[in-house]
């Protein structure tokens, strides 16, 4: 069987040995959730609630009036303890509503309602009011890409069942344990941007998954499973439209530029719950992993639970940790507060072991030129960090840093231990405030 794939990345060990065959546990409600009031790219919220407010699990706790927002929900029921600044999973301070749990949660949202009669523009107001976004990892707002430019149609939608991220196996588990709901959802994504085609693309470590979407789908053509070969960042949204449609989408332009749609597994299964239950997004699956973890596990958590309170459901720490990741090991945020809240965008805690943690000092570039042959996006990304160190945030854009999806890949060949993504970060951030200027 021949695997579809795209130009560039690279083969980090899977290392998902430890939770691919873990079905997914509940784990018990912490004391106190933290709920962010910006979990999305695009505007933060307002709070909707006040202190000494009592709120039912689903409320909405905040909203913004711009286009591309989220708004966000009371994940537990429970009492408004504080509305106040906290630290997120990057370290900064962001308005954050925090929920004491009341110990008794009532059941919710088992009626399923059909949804084969949901029109376009009402499956995007779904979206839209259970504050969806990208679960991957991207947190873009889902209403806003299921809105394309009337001038680009959209003729596929593209389900990323790759998981190409080291660790990770919570989406590959929702693949096998919500078959039938992550179909409805790309189903319900089709709609609503009028795609004939379907497609769920899959990595060929995860053929268990893929044989289990292809039963499930009988003899539906609409819909196509792809096989992929095991690459990362094979799941990227432009690595994976070039890999299942051998269509590139131009530097600076998004997927609606060469008629796609691209979607995370976790999105789909979460727009399925809210358009046949009202759910909205309040919890998700994440993986807790790495050999510093006891009990490695697949869960499903409250959005807002304190990174502390998970490791605490999974066995505690084996050990003293080298590095606690919010994330995957190549696109994750090391943690130095774990009082932070997982949110809508997590997709997994990873904890290394001290022996894991590479602490050795950045080098020279020896320009060897391996970071520009494992870039998937055809990008230099050591010319990023040379005029990234010199303060020449133009010079940096002019070699690709807005274009860079800061997957890593730089990073992990370089030979001198640069630091790629850090950098990036660095010029997004001076361009970013230079325009607010």
């Amino acid at each position: 069987m021949e695997l579809k794939t795209f130009r560039g990345g690279i083969h980090p060990p899977y290392q998902k040995e430890a939770t691919a065959a873990n079905w997914t546990e509940d784990i018990s409600l912490p004391a106190e959730v933290v709920i962010p009031m910006q979990q999305h790219v695009g505007a933060p919220n307002s709070p909707t609630v006040n202190v000494g407010d009592r709120v039912d699990a689903g409320q909405k706790i905040g909203s913004s009036e711009a286009f591309i927002s989220a708004p966000v929900h009371a994940s537990v029921s429970g009492t408004v303890k504080a509305i106040e600044g906290r630290s997120n999973f990057t370290g900064a301070q962001v308005q954050s509503v925090v929920i004491e749990v009341d110990p008794s949660q009532p059941p919710k949202w088992a009626e399923k309602k059909d949804t084969g009669s949901l029109s376009a523009e009402q499956i995007r107001d779904v979206a839209k009011e259970a504050g969806l976004v990208g679960l991957g990892g991207a947190a873009f707002p889902t209403f806003v890409k299921l809105s394309p430019p009337a001038d680009k149609r959209i003729d596929t939608v593209i389900i990323n069942g790759c998981e190409c991220e080291p660790f990770l196996t919570c989406d590959h588990r929702l693949m096998l344990e919500r078959a039938d709901d992550l179909i409805g959802g790309l189903k319900l994504m089709m709609r609503a941007v009028g795609a004939d085609k379907g497609i769920i693309g899959v990595e060929a470590n995860k053929m268990d998954a893929a044989d289990a979407l292809t039963a499930k789908l009988g003899g539906d053509s609409s819909i196509e499973v792809v096989p992929l070969e095991v690459k990362y960042p094979e799941g990227a949204e432009k690595m994976l439209i070039d890999a299942v449609t051998g269509r590139r989408v131009p530097p600076g332009k998004l997927p609606s530029e060469v008629g796609v749609l691209v979607q995370n597994v976790q999105t789909a299964v979460a727009l399925h719950d809210a358009a046949s239950t009202g759910k909205p997004v309040i919890d998700r699956v994440i993986t807790v992993t790495g050999r510093g973890i006891k009990e490695p596990k697949n869960v499903l958590v409250k959005v807002g639970t304190p990174i502390s309170h998970v490791i605490d459901q999974c066995g505690g720490f084996a050990g003293t940790p080298g590095k606690v990741i919010m994330g995957g090991p190549m696109t994750g945020w090391a943690q130095k507060d774990l009082s932070a809240a997982v949110v809508k965008g997590t997709s997994g805690i990873l904890v290394l072991g001290k022996d894991e943690v590479d602490y050795g000092a950045e080098r020279q570039c020896v320009g060897c030129d391996k970071c520009i042959d494992a870039c998937p996006m055809f990008l230099m990304p050591n010319f990023i960090v040379k005029y990234t160190k010199r303060g020449k945030y133009d010079e940096a854009n002019r070699f690709g840093a807005q274009d860079c999806f800061e997957c890593g890949c730089c990073a992990y060949v370089c030979p001198s231990r640069i630091s790629h993504v850090a950098y990036v970060r660095k010029a997004k951030a001076e361009l970013a405030a230079a325009e607010k200027k």
